[in-house]
């Protein structure tokens, strides 16, 4: 027993004089993420900012400028960047395991459409296409040309973002500052690589938008840069990319969360080992004290640490499980391959042949409402169009061969070619959000929109599937790992689920715990700077020198009454 009460005191000991600078990092930088700014545009911000579409006649259809393309579009996939190559690699091996007979490649050869947008970028009209491969195009209305951003192009992008910012007035100047393949500040944006860098105004203001496609996909000022590089980029590691570290960045992260968890619970039980709170008459420490500190930053520390210990575990723990270690979590998202599936094969006519609306029609059919955007989707053999509005707003256009919006037979066939030979056991519209599908603080319905349908399949990890039937998309795949995950890392990390998400309730929630780790965290870099100094510089005792002094035996005892001592 008493080896393994010193083995417990040691690990906390040496294991937080290591983590301590961490763990006060951690906080701080955790705090500065709960109130920095979204710099990565949303689709709200992407849709207040766009230019008004108003089509005009002799636009191309959309079939018309995809073969018009198609040589063009075979040499832009050449020169892809790196990051898509493993990307479409890593999607490659996924479906070889998933086909039979190589079925799958053959099909395959020839990428499809997957999606379609009409907009007008830098004043132009452009079809921006994302195929089956998962590449993206701006494909010119006028002539059905590849268009690449050019930086002159993007100056002009720039300039028009904030015609319809209502923070701005008078001229928005705009200066070319470079082009950048991967920017750190961007996350999961490879395929729209790579970036034109323009700076804003004289305040320090910052757009990033696509050379592929011209679409703007940050926009920061100085101080939301400050806000990320002091937030984002120290709390997830982002250092280690920076130094060419990126490879080892997730292994880091597991073994700090790792070890991390270990202090926090090791310093949970020997705080309430030590706890002495005189229940029932039962003894505590001298002078009524119900901890055995005296100094100011061991009672912090101890306080903190008992107090908020059980939050500091939880973020702790939930950090190490997002690591996802020795892949016990299944991938949440569907891959290239299950969201062709989905999708069906071949273009329906209507979408191929369809030529852009005049204003004046447009406008009836919209009811005068600023459409930025006009977007096809489709399931199978139906297809669906949509107007997009400043505003979000998504108006289906009414077409022959056309329908409003996907009904359950065309959702529930799209599911089946996903699923396989796995039965559906439910099914159910959803009017409000559950504890799976939700807004984060940041988002709306246009992110997140409503009604959807979920589908629950009959297998032997409850597959759900979360469907919008206003475009039919494939929103968001969970089966039991990704559920257990949700609760272990978003539940336990961010909070936020029921009233709990509720704001302020959630803002005073996480202040408070944050503010006791960060206490923790600045009294474990004093008691562990002290550990150190204790251990590596040792000073010798008063009594010692005394003992040195007056030649007293080594072996003479003594012995204590009370606060004397006696020899």
């Amino acid at each position: 027993m008493k080896s393994l009460n010193w083995l417990l005191y040691q690990v906390h000991r040496w294991v937080g004089v290591a983590l301590g600078l961490f763990m006060f990092f951690w906080f701080f930088t955790g705090l500065v993420i709960m109130y920095s700014t979204q710099t990565t545009q949303n689709r709200s911000q992407q849709l207040a900012h766009a230019e008004t579409l108003s089509p005009e006649v002799g636009w191309l259809s959309l079939g018309d400028a995809w073969d018009r393309s198609a040589e063009q579009r075979k040499e832009a996939a050449k020169r892809k960047p790196k990051a898509m190559e493993g990307m479409e690699a890593m999607a490659a091996q996924s479906g070889r395991a998933e086909d039979q007979g190589g079925k799958g490649k053959a099909a395959d050869a020839v990428p499809g459409i997957a999606d379609a947008r009409l907009v007008r970028s830098g004043g132009e009209p452009v079809w921006l296409v994302e195929d089956s491969k998962g590449q993206r195009f701006a494909l010119s209305a006028i002539d059905g040309t590849v268009r690449e951003t050019t930086p002159d192009q993007a100056l002009k992008i720039a300039e028009n973002w904030f015609d319809h910012d209502s923070n701005t007035s008078g001229i928005i100047t705009t200066r070319y500052l470079e082009t950048v393949e991967k920017p750190i500040i961007l996350r999961n944006q490879d395929a729209l690589s790579p970036f034109h860098r323009i700076a804003v105004g004289d305040d320090g203001g910052e757009l990033l938008i696509s050379s592929r496609t011209g679409e703007v996909l940050h926009a920061s000022t100085r101080m939301d840069r400050a806000f990320y590089w002091a937030g984002n980029w120290l709390h997830l590691l982002k250092p280690l990319e920076s130094v060419g570290l990126g490879h080892i960045r997730n292994d880091v992260q597991l073994w700090l969360g790792l070890s991390a968890t270990i202090a926090t619970l090791t310093g949970l039980i020997i705080g309430w080992l030590r706890w002495r709170p005189g229940f029932g008459g039962k003894h505590t420490y001298s002078q009524g004290r119900t901890q055995p500190y005296r100094e100011f930053w061991f009672k912090w520390h101890f306080w903190s640490g008992l107090v908020g210990g059980i939050v500091v575990l939880s973020w702790a723990l939930s950090g190490f499980l997002d690591t996802n270690p020795g892949k016990i979590f299944n991938q949440g998202n569907p891959n290239r391959q299950e969201l062709n599936r989905y999708l069906g094969k071949g273009l329906p006519e209507v979408m191929r042949l369809w030529q852009p609306v005049l204003p004046t029609l447009l406008s009836v059919a919209v009811d005068g409402a600023d459409v930025v955007e006009l977007g096809w989707r489709r399931l199978g053999g139906d297809s669906v169009l949509l107007a997009h509005t400043r505003d979000g707003q998504r108006l289906p256009q009414p077409l022959d061969g056309v329908t409003t919006q996907f009904n359950d037979a065309t959702l529930l066939a799209a599911v089946g070619r996903v699923a396989g030979e796995t039965k559906v056991a439910s099914q159910e519209v959803l009017t409000d959000y559950d504890s799976y599908y939700y807004p984060r603080h940041h988002q709306s319905l246009v992110e997140k929109p409503l009604p959807v349908l979920l589908v629950t399949m009959a297998d032997d990890v409850g597959t759900r599937y979360y469907l919008d039937p206003q475009d039919g998309k494939l929103i968001a795949k969970l089966d039991r790992s990704g559920r257990v995950l949700r609760w272990l890392f978003s539940g336990l990390h961010h909070w936020d689920f029921g009233w709990l998400y509720q704001r302020p309730i959630w803002d005073i929630w996480m202040l408070i715990w944050v503010s006791l780790g960060l206490v923790l965290g600045a009294s474990s870099l004093v008691v562990g700077w002290r550990r150190l100094k204790h251990t590596f510089f040792p000073k010798k005792s008063v009594r010692s020198k005394r003992s040195v002094q007056t030649k007293e035996p080594a072996d003479r005892k003594s012995v204590v009454v009370g606060k004397h001592r006696y020899l």
